[in-house]
């Protein structure tokens, strides 16, 4: 009787150790984006409810290893990018940007304000496909200081500094015409273009090129095999992008479901 009280009871605490691991594998994958959409306009109820779906879709940032060419839907934030693919909203409009100091924040942020504000399209969604330098926005400030990715940034960037919310942001939201409000150039940061719908891919590719440069440049502080070296780069994509196997290869599969294509 003891005998089946003790095996039950080992039982029971095998069942909660592996349920408490699968919640916390669970919160893994569901790594929490910040929230989004505060400076969504008014009417913009298809692109309310993606920001919502996408806060809730899994992104993976639990990889040990990644391959050279991703194969399985399972190796990129595949939920995610067909929220993103399946877009009921429009018109739909995804930029092409490679160059971390050049005016690709400026560009997104034009576009949206002529297409709510002049043309009235308030459902009107902006992707960016990320790569080149311009990806390194997407890697967080401790994937910064851990590979000193500024010496890749330029000296424009000590820091990830487009990650950071500028204090034009904080400014009267309701009035889209102050020139150094929320919807100015002084305001031209990922923080604020997520906040009003716009959605960062990142790039598989660019992050194992990456990886390969650091590694050659003896950038590889914990001496990764280039396999590991990029999963640990994935890893520190922030919460809120999308990565996919290739920024490029990802543009035809959004032209397909009618996303226009800017550069």
């Amino acid at each position: 009787m003891s005998d089946r009280h003790a095996r039950r009871g080992a039982l029971k605490t095998l069942g909660l150790a592996a349920g408490t691991a699968l919640l916390a594998a669970a919160r893994h994958a569901h790594a929490a984006a910040p929230e989004t959409g505060a400076l969504l306009p008014g009417g913009a109820t298809h692109l309310a409810d993606l920001t919502r779906r996408l806060a809730a879709a899994p992104r993976r940032r639990d990889f040990k290893t990644v391959p050279m060419i991703l194969e399985r839907p399972d190796q990129w934030d595949h939920a995610a990018l067909a929220e993103v693919t399946g877009y009921r909203g429009g018109p739909k409009q995804v930029w092409d940007n490679t160059e971390l100091g050049g005016p690709w924040l400026n560009l997104m942020r034009n576009s949206l304000n002529a297409q709510i504000w002049s043309f009235r399209h308030p459902d009107f969604l902006v992707v960016s496909a990320t790569h080149g330098s311009a990806h390194l926005a997407l890697f967080d400030q401790a994937a910064w200081d851990k590979y000193g990715l500024a010496k890749f940034a330029g000296a424009a960037f000590p820091t990830n500094t487009l990650l950071d919310a500028k204090p034009a942001q904080s400014k009267e939201a309701q009035d889209h015409e102050l020139p150094d409000g929320a919807f100015s150039s002084h305001d031209n940061s990922l923080a604020a273009l997520q906040q009003r719908g716009v959605v960062f891919l990142s790039c598989h590719n660019a992050i194992w090129e990456l990886a390969e440069r650091l590694d050659g440049a003896n950038a590889n502080p914990d001496k990764l095999p280039l396999d590991a070296l990029a999963a640990d780069l994935t890893n520190h994509v922030i919460p809120s992008a999308i990565v996919t196997p290739g920024a490029v290869g990802t543009l035809p599969e959004l032209q397909q479901v009618g996303f226009t294509y800017a550069k």
